[in-house]
């Protein structure tokens, strides 16, 4: 294992894309409600750098709410067919505006309007609804860029504990955790499988 975590990161995730994985960058993201409850669901990694990990989303959804409330989340990468899995433990905190407004533009122009059409985690009678939101916004904004919606951006996730899990025979696995100290180093240990 590699002395810094992002470097192994960077490894494990090029490997995860190297075996043609369904969705690498596929990580599940938990989160916890003022009332304790934890809720867990999948989103996409889009950046990353050793500042952490960023996904993008609606502002208003559960998930957004949950980390306003309490910023402390987990992320666990499911690389399954390489018998790996990454789970990372710290804060969530929102990118700029302007990294926001960077990969909006990036995206294609039908993921720009859905965007704009769900509010996420709100309740809608029919697809339908979704289907007459999505008419009126492509009529709106037929020529020209479509512009970020305000309720729309990203988060990063800044670590303070990655754990990198190998499989191995007789279930005795490699569980590498790397932890962040207040010096701003990082310490490994191995922990039994």
């Amino acid at each position: 294992m590699l002395g810094n975590p992002f470097k192994q990161f960077e490894l494990w995730f090029q490997q995860a894309f190297d075996a043609k994985l369904v969705e690498p960058n596929a990580m599940s993201l938990a989160t916890v409600s003022p009332k304790g409850q934890p809720s867990i669901r999948t989103v996409l990694l889009k950046e990353y750098d050793e500042g952490g990990f960023i996904f993008f989303t609606n502002y208003e959804s559960t998930k957004a709410r949950q980390i306003t409330e309490n910023a402390k989340v987990a992320l666990l990468f499911p690389w399954l067919a390489l018998e790996r899995q990454l789970i990372i433990q710290g804060r969530a905190e929102k990118v700029s505006a302007a990294r926001s407004l960077k990969y909006f533009l990036s995206r294609p122009r039908g993921s720009q309007l859905g965007a704009w059409v769900s509010q996420q985690s709100g309740t809608i009678g029919s697809r339908a609804v979704l289907e007459g939101k999505l008419q009126i916004l492509k009529d709106k904004f037929a020529s020209g860029q479509i512009p970020l919606p305000g309720f729309w951006g990203g988060f990063r996730v800044v670590p303070h504990k990655l754990e990198f899990w190998q499989g191995r025979a007789n279930r005795l696995h490699d569980r590498l955790s790397y932890d962040l100290e207040e010096t701003g180093e990082w310490t490994i240990s191995r922990k039994s499988p």
